[in-house]
């Protein structure tokens, strides 16, 4: 099976959005742990980054 590019994926871990974002894993932890965020999906206990809204999130948002 071919891996697909992270820069191509919808989904992100919060390893691979860390790396794309230059943002630290901790920070992202602490942005999704909030039962209001909008941009996280729970598969089992993982977390998976909704690449599109995490992305208008980030456009919106003076400081994190």
């Amino acid at each position: 099976m071919e891996e697909i590019k992270i820069e191509n994926k919808p989904m992100l871990t919060i390893e691979e959005a860390a790396k794309l974002y230059s943002i630290g894993e901790h920070k992202l932890r602490e942005l999704t742990d909030p039962d209001t965020c909008r941009f996280v999906l729970y598969v089992g206990r993982k977390r998976l980054i909704k690449r599109k809204q995490f992305d208008e999130y980030l456009n919106r948002t003076f400081s994190i």
